[in-house]
Parts: C-alpha cells; structure tokens; sequence
C-alpha cells in the first residue's frame, strides 16, 4: 500500500541539496536535540509509571502539561526509526530499544496503554474523549510501532501495540455495551488505516472507518451528542469549558459540529481537522483499491473542504490557522500576518498535515494544484520550523512579527508535537517525492514526480528492478536531469508536475514527438515509447524570476510579497538594521526591478538567494487622536527610496537582530 511512511524506504537521497542538508541535519542534531529534552523534562521515562512532580500541577484545566508525553515518546520513536533506516546509529538504536522495554512495561493486563490514565486518575479511562486525548496518544503508538517494525523486523513494539488496538476496538463501535464515541484529537484514524495496510487487520479498518463515519452524529450516544453525553456523565454543566471553545458546544473546534460529509467549510483546531481528513482520504483510497464500495460523496467532501482552506484560509506561506485560541481555522478571508493584527499562527505541525492531506488526495486525484501546495508548505510553513543548526524550533510561523511575538526559535515547548512531527516528516520525506507502481497489465509501470530534488527511487515490478534518478539544484534553478533504468519489455510511463507558477514555460530535452507528450492538471506526461527512446532526459522549468504575490482582495491584506519558485521571502531586521517598527510601515510596489543575490550563510555554508528591490516608508500625518480624522486635514506620506534586503521565509531568526520579520508589506 502507497504510504510515504513505507514508500520512503525505495528512496536515497544523494549529493547535495536543501532536502537532503535539512534531512542530514535532523539525522545529525535535531534528533539528538529532542532526545536530550526527552530525558532532561522526564517524558523519557514517563512510561516506567513512575509519579512525577508536574502531574501534580494543575494550573490548566482539563488537558494537563504532561498529557502529550506519550505521543512525544512515540513520535520521536518513529522519526528515529526512518532515520535509522539509511544510517546506522548507536546511540539512537540504544534509546528506542530502551524506550519500548519501558512501553511494553507500562501496559496493562487488558491492553490498555496510557500514562496519564495509569498513573495520575486511574479508574477514569475513556470519561473524557473531547479533551484528553487517549485516542490521539493511541495512534501515534501505532505510527512509532509500524515504525519500530519496519526497522527492527520484530514485533517487540507492534505486539502490545496490536493488543491495545484489539481493546480499543471492543471498546468502541455501534454495538450495544460499547461507547459510541471518536477522538476529540483525530490521529488514530490514519494510524489505523496505516495499520491496515501494514499487516491486513480488518479490525483496524473498520475501527478507523467507525470513527470517521460516526463523527457529529448528534443522536450518537442514547439519543444525544456524545460529547454531551460524556459531559454530563462527568458532572460538568455547559459554562465549563476550556479556553479552546469560544462558547458551550462548540463542537466545530473538533470537527464533530455535524457529520463530515455535511461540512461544508473546514472549521476549528487546523490539526485536528487535517488529520480528521486525511484519514478519510486514505479510507476512499483504500476501499477503492479494495474494491469495497465507498460513496463518490467522500471525495466531493474533501475537496470542497480543501478548497475552502487552499483559496479562502490559507497564507502566502502554505500555512493553515489564524486563531490562537483554538489553534486553527478564522472565518473566510481572515488572515492577519501578525499578533497585534489578529492574529496567524501556522502551526507546523498544521503545516506537516497539509502536506500529509494533499499527499493523500494525489492517489485520489492526480492534481498539480495538491502537489503545489504540497511543496509550498514544505519549503516554507515548515522548512522554516527549525533553525539551520537543528537546535530550535518553532511551535507558530506567523508571517509578522510584533512586540509581543517577535520572530525567534525556541528550544523546547511544554506541548512538543512539532519538533519530532518534523522528523517523522523528514526521516520519511523520500515518500513524498513521487508515487509509482504497476499499471494496468503486467508489462506497464508508472512513475510520478511530485517534488524535484537530487534523489533515486528503485522499486520491483514482478521480480524486475526500476529505478529513476533525478538531480538538479532545486528549488534555485529549474534544470532536472533524469535517468531511468527499466527492462525494456516494461513500459513506464512518466509523469512530472509543472508547478504553476511556472506558467507552463518547460523545455525538454531530447525534444519529443507531439505524440509522446500530453499535460494533463498539471502534469506532463511522457508516454513509454518517450522514456523507452531516451532513458536519460532533462526538464527545465523556467520563469524561476522573482514575482510578487499578493492575498486574495477579500482578506483586507493590501500587501505584497515576493516569492522565487516555490520559497515565498521576508524582510528581516537583520538584513535592514533601519527598521524600528517590524516593517509595518514599509511600502513597496509591484513594477519596482527586483535584483537576485547569490549568499552564503557562513556558520552553517548554507546557499540561497537574497532579494534586492527599492521601498518607502510610510508616515502618517494629520492621525493625531480619536476615531477618526478628516480626510482633508491627514495624509500618508512616503519616505525617500531605499533599498530593502528580503531573504527567505525559512531562513528567519537565523542570524540575531532584534526579531523584526515581515512576508507582506505594504502595497504602493
């Protein structure tokens, strides 16, 4: 089964690039950093049960500091055991052998496997599925031990891994005596699936399928809402909520306002809801491939809520969530670049789940515009998650800096999903590269390329091998040289995407026949005779000049920003020690020369391209007090030109200065 979590394992990295410096990285530092501040917070041995002096803290109500650590654990367990994968490691294989003894430990006689409900309120298991994430910390168990097994080729993690599932499924389903509920943190649902496809368990698959299916059923639980029903099971009445809900039920925070083919625009906590529907991507796939019949209305509802997020909540950056409050998803067009506008957060694991969604949506529908997106968030929402020595991070990636939220990296975070997500990400990132197979009889094979870069894939059709290797210097230039290796009795058909910002400006070489070649949603495909004749070939993707980019009428941004290629850029105070006032009053205009510079970063050797172009700054006059002031009497004054220095957005708070960031500026 295509999941990038498996199918990285056919891909080597090699020579260098932005991928395979960042992969190398994290493989190098990141995940020893976050191993460090496993075992200096105590998460590292929370499954030992063992009491620890922050359970006793309860200062933040109902979710608990220390209610993620099991799903830290089992991230870090998976994003190790990818990197593990191409490179032997001694001190990471140490830690993960350690780590599951501890696991395997902490279960309990019946399968249950959960730290908090164990160690802090035993005897309250399954009372609180809105907030308490059980279900959540649940399926990244099951992600770190497919992982784990994968690696290790035992089932030292999988084994009390399944065991918990087969409990969770008895506890769980439309039958009588059983609870008629669904995470309140969707997770386990992909989890599932993946455990599906992973070792044939229909249990899994129809477990995932329940959760999805029954979500929002507002007579769910004898005849009403289960998160009412468990609510006043506890005792709780309406007004007590969380600071996550704006008001009492609001149940859209956690997608289960109404049954997910009823939504019609994606609403609430942005993680919650992405990984909520990539498990459903992954269902329809999956039945599909199956044979099992599945209504066409799961695929319409997908993309009518991808597309509310993609042209209507989205920011320049690929990053989803203008609402601190509960994490996610404002109202239509509500896209603030920063905290004293109202808001942006860009939360990186939403950004990671963006890209895992439209991976999904690629096997349903083969659509540049997902792949585009795709490597939007990777180059930019997420890329700039992590500093370039992989030892601090980012939690939120706000496209503007303020005084109360300046653009800097931190070490560590008390609820750390994003710093190992990045790791799953990038240990398992050659999945994501590009989807191949068999085609429809048995001499054929397809293979397409979503992301360029300098890696090779190698897979088996029927005892066969079959290899693609590309190479360029993406994303600073366009040029992609390809080698295929195929038998010649296989036909393979190649399809590679032209990111549309490339305006369909290509050159390929050897030229082709008219026949050979078709674009179809984006893709260029080669037929097989194409590939067959010319094994070795080059595509270069042009108009890789800088542009501005401007958000949608409708979210009241009149700003600018500049992107080349895939990255989107900023202007930094470190490049602009001028600037006083986070760039909120720099104006610049869209027919201003933009001149391209090729930099270094020293400490780290890192190679990008710095942006030169021309700016004002604004000056009010005439605003002096109250609401309002006469038109007449006021104006907006700009400056004298200067130049402005904009490099890009993953490269922020790398190099000191005050932490005055800005992606958009004001448009002249």
């Amino acid at each position: 089964m295509s999941h990038p979590q498996s199918t990285f394992r056919q891909t080597i990295f090699h020579g260098k690039s932005m991928l395979s410096v960042r992969r190398n990285t994290i493989s190098k530092k990141a995940i020893r950093t976050q191993l460090e501040q496993l075992r200096s917070t105590g998460r590292y041995e929370c499954f030992n049960l063992q009491w620890h002096t922050i359970y006793a803290d309860k200062s933040m109500w109902p979710v608990p500091f220390h209610l993620f650590w099991d799903s830290d654990i089992a991230k870090w367990i998976e994003g190790a055991c990818y990197f593990l994968q191409h490179e032997y490691d001694e001190e990471l294989d140490k830690a993960i052998q350690e780590l599951v003894e501890m696991i395997r430990g902490a279960q309990q006689e019946d399968g249950y496997l959960n730290v908090h409900y164990t160690v802090v309120e035993p005897g309250k298991r399954w009372t609180n599925l809105r907030d308490m994430h059980e279900l959540y910390n649940a399926g990244h168990l099951i992600e770190g031990a497919l992982a784990h097994r994968q690696y290790y080729n035992n089932d030292r993690l999988l084994g009390p891994i399944l065991k918990y599932v087969g409990y969770i499924r008895k506890t769980f389903g439309p039958g009588n005596g059983q609870l008629h509920g669904y995470p309140g943190h969707p997770e386990i649902e992909p989890a599932l699936l993946r455990l599906h496809a992973a070792t044939g368990s229909r249990d899994s698959y129809d477990l995932a399928k329940y959760f999805i299916e029954e979500r929002g059923n507002p007579k769910g639980q004898d005849g009403k809402h289960y998160y009412d029903w468990e609510m006043e099971r506890r005792g709780e009445t309406f007004w007590q909520r969380s600071d996550a809900y704006s008001e009492s039920r609001a149940y859209w925070a956690c997608q289960a306002h109404e049954p997910i083919l009823e939504q019609q625009t994606i609403e609430g906590h942005a993680v919650r809801a992405l990984y909520l529907y990539v498990g459903a991507a992954d269902m329809v796939y999956q039945s599909k491939q199956a044979g099992k019949s599945i209504s066409d209305e799961w695929t319409k509802a997908l993309l009518r809520l991808w597309d509310n997020m993609v042209d209507r909540k989205m920011y320049l950056t690929g990053g989803v969530g203008a609402i601190k409050q509960w994490e996610g998803f404002g109202i239509d067009y509500f896209l603030p670049q920063g905290t004293d506008e109202g808001g942006c957060y860009g939360e990186t694991c939403a950004g990671i789940a963006v890209m895992m969604l439209a991976e999904r949506l690629l096997h349903l529908d083969l659509d540049a515009r997902f792949a585009d997106v795709m490597e939007l968030c990777l180059y930019n929402n997420v890329m700039t998650a992590m500093s370039l020595d992989g030892t601090a991070f980012t939690y939120v990636n706000q496209l503007a800096s303020s005084e109360a939220d300046k653009s800097v990296r931190y070490d560590w975070f008390w609820c750390a999903c994003c710093p190992p997500n990045l790791a799953r990400l990038f240990g398992s990132l050659g999945g994501y590269l590009w989807d191949y197979g068999a085609g429809g009889s048995p001499d054929e094979a397809f293979i397409n390329v979503h992301l360029y870069t300098t890696a090779k894939l190698t897979f088996d059709i029927d005892g066969e091998p079959v290899s693609l290797d590309q190479q360029s210097n993406w994303p600073w230039e366009g040029t992609i040289n390809f080698q295929l290796t195929a038998p010649s009795s296989l036909q393979t058909t190649l399809r590679l995407r032209l990111p549309e910002w490339c305006d369909g400006q290509y050159t390929l070489t050897p030229t082709p026949d008219p026949s050979q070649v078709a674009v179809s949603k984006g893709y260029l495909t080669l037929a097989a005779a194409y590939a067959s004749a010319n094994p070795s070939f080059t595509l270069e993707i042009r108009n890789f000049a800088p542009r501005y980019v401007a958000p949608h009428p409708y979210t009241n941004q009149r700003t600018l920003a500049l992107a080349r290629g895939p990255v989107v850029y900023c202007a930094e105070d470190a490049d602009n020690p001028w600037e006083a006032n986070h760039f909120k009053d720099v104006v610049v205009r869209a027919d201003s020369p933009v001149i391209e510079e090729k930099r270094v970063h020293e400490p780290t050797g890192e190679e990008y391209v710095a942006l030169r172009t021309t700016c004002w700054t604004r000056r009010a006059s005439g605003w002096m007090r109250g609401p309002g002031a006469d038109v007449r009497k006021c104006e907006e004054v700009l400056g004298e030109p200067r130049e402005i220095v904009l490099v890009p957005y993953y490269f922020r708070a790398n190099r000191g200065g005050k932490g005055h960031m800005r992606v958009g500026l004001l448009r002249g």
